[in-house]
């Protein structure tokens, strides 16, 4: 599923008449798409009194091809309100009119008491005033009208906000958004979804992003390069498992995790990685803490690592390890490593002075180790998954997290670019961008997952996915879609306050299974 821009959207529909698909027939498709969305949402329509809020462009006219389904299905109380003039001889609000659906346009409503007595009325607002297009500031009308709705949902918490294709007052590309703009319940956005919904601060006004078919042809999205992450592809992408194998068939993970402040990241990473397949993992740990993590994880191996004081590993400590990776397929780093000045350098050491070129996933303390050097892009030259929340991509791209969180998308592309790694931005609408510009966007925003721990278990099972043989894009993929399907099975059964990020082990080869299983 291709996610796009607002002038690769434009060109798209523009496009569909070279395939006999024209604009008309579009707004058709989209206006009855909204319809069936808003359906599903709502359930039965005969009980639901549906307030429509049409602009004067595109959007509207998508509106007020919905009002007419919609009324049609059995929303006999749907109304529609119109802000500003619909163009001469519209036939969709022509058809609204010939069905007898009550309709005001809101400049010949003063004091918009109208408006009032039938948002007073409403069980949902369907907002058509602005789709696909620049942001515009909102102003008069609108932003009163606007305004007025998010007041209404203050007082009543019931009332059903759903946007048609984006909340109006959102930057379809930057994901800006105007302070008139509510929070609205449901966004169906049309054909593809826009990249500004998976940016803040659109994000968190968006509420729950369907995508409808409007009919565009297949063949327009062939040049597009950010995709929206979905089942079926990720399936793909998945490793296969023969009956006649080893453990040595499904991949070796060198784990340099954990430290005495953080035992519990090396039992979360270690675990996450046999969780997802991987054949055998090995944990380079501080030989005083094995004694922590073991009886917490039977299943892996261990280096123990020799200690100048409890925990504290010297510079010998990356001889041993270089040793033995070779006999390994990826090395995972960072996760609770601590930032003692020992492990930065023993860090520092493995991952800029190997020789061998190793596959590697780093995270956490491993990024903050990387990010006090100035020349450490240069240095870096193995091939990698990052993996930084915000402020790790702060410190190590030198931007602000406000920058970062305000496009996701572009800072990701261009990090992996510039420095030749596959990047993980992590967080609502996680990013995954590789060098070579092939971007992808989960499409889950939970919040069951801002808790310790779960940033290890994603970089473990990214490494478990990495070590069976995927390359390593394709292994952040399916490890970042594969750590919020257990999320989405853990907030079914617990909700998301008090997930704990331990709670996704064993959900992780569910989540497997269930994505193997599923038909297309």
């Amino acid at each position: 599923m291709k996610i796009v821009t607002i002038a690769e959207m434009q060109k798209a529909e523009r496009d569909s008449a070279q395939y006999g698909i024209s604009l008309s027939q579009l707004m058709e498709n989209a206006g009855k798409a909204v319809a069936e969305e808003t359906r599903r949402i709502l359930g039965n329509l005969s009980l639901q009194n549906i307030l429509i809020l049409v602009g004067p462009g595109n959007n509207g006219g998508d509106g007020l091809v919905a009002a007419r389904y919609l009324f049609d299905w059995g929303a006999v109380r749907t109304k529609v309100l119109s802000c500003g003039k619909r163009p001469a001889e519209d036939v969709n609000l022509d058809a609204v009119l010939k069905r007898g659906i009550p309709y005001k346009e809101l400049e010949s409503d003063y004091n918009l008491s109208k408006f009032n007595e039938w948002l007073a009325e409403a069980t949902a607002v369907l907002d058509a005033f602005f789709g696909t297009g620049k942001r515009r500031n909102l102003e008069g009308t609108f932003a009163d009208v606007l305004n007025y709705i998010q007041t209404a949902r203050t007082l009543r918490p019931e009332l059903k906000l759903i946007a048609l294709d984006l909340p109006s007052g959102v930057d379809a590309d930057s994901g800006a958004v105007d302070p008139a703009t509510p929070h609205f319940d449901h966004t169906v956005t049309l054909g593809f979804p826009k990249i500004g919904l998976y940016n803040l601060p659109a994000a968190e006004h968006a509420g729950k992003i369907s995508i409808v078919d409007i009919g565009l042809p297949e063949q327009l999205s062939a040049g597009l390069k950010t995709e929206l992450l979905t089942d079926s592809a990720v399936k793909k992408m998945l490793p296969q498992r023969p009956a006649v194998s080893h453990k040595g068939t499904f991949g070796r993970v060198m784990a340099l995790v954990g430290s005495i402040n953080y035992p519990g990241a090396a039992c979360l990473a270690c675990s996450a990685s046999i969780r997802t397949g991987a054949g055998l993992v090995t944990l380079a740990i501080a030989q005083s803490l094995v004694r922590l993590v073991a009886p917490r994880v039977p299943e892996i191996t261990y280096l123990p690592l020799p200690e100048s004081s409890q925990g504290v590993i010297p510079g010998e400590g990356a001889k041993i390890i270089l040793k033995q990776l070779p006999q390994y397929n990826v090395l995972l780093a960072g996760c609770g490593s601590g930032q003692s000045q020992s492990i930065q350098e023993l860090i520092r050491t493995i991952l800029l002075d190997n020789p061998l070129k190793q596959s590697m996933v780093v995270d956490a303390d491993g990024l903050n180790c990387l990010a006090s050097l100035p020349d450490w892009a240069q240095r870096f030259r193995t091939p990698a998954v990052f993996t930084p929340h915000p402020a790790e991509m702060a410190r190590l791209s030198g931007k602000t997290v406000q920058e970062i969180q305000n496009n996701r998308i572009e800072t990701s592309l261009q990090a992996g670019r510039l420095w030749n790694k596959v990047i993980v931005l992590k967080g609502a609408y996680t990013v995954v961008a590789a060098p070579d510009g092939r971007t992808m966007v989960s499409p889950f925003a939970n919040a069951g997952l801002a808790s310790a721990g779960t940033g290890d278990v994603l970089a473990g099972t990214i490494a478990g996915l990495a070590a069976q043989g995927l390359e390593l894009f394709e292994a952040a993929v399916c490890g970042v879609y594969l750590h919020a399907l257990a999320a989405e099975l853990a907030k079914k059964e617990l909700g998301d306050a008090g997930m704990l990020a331990s709670d996704l082990l064993p959900l992780l080869p569910k989540s497997l299974k269930q994505l193997k299983e599923k038909v297309f």
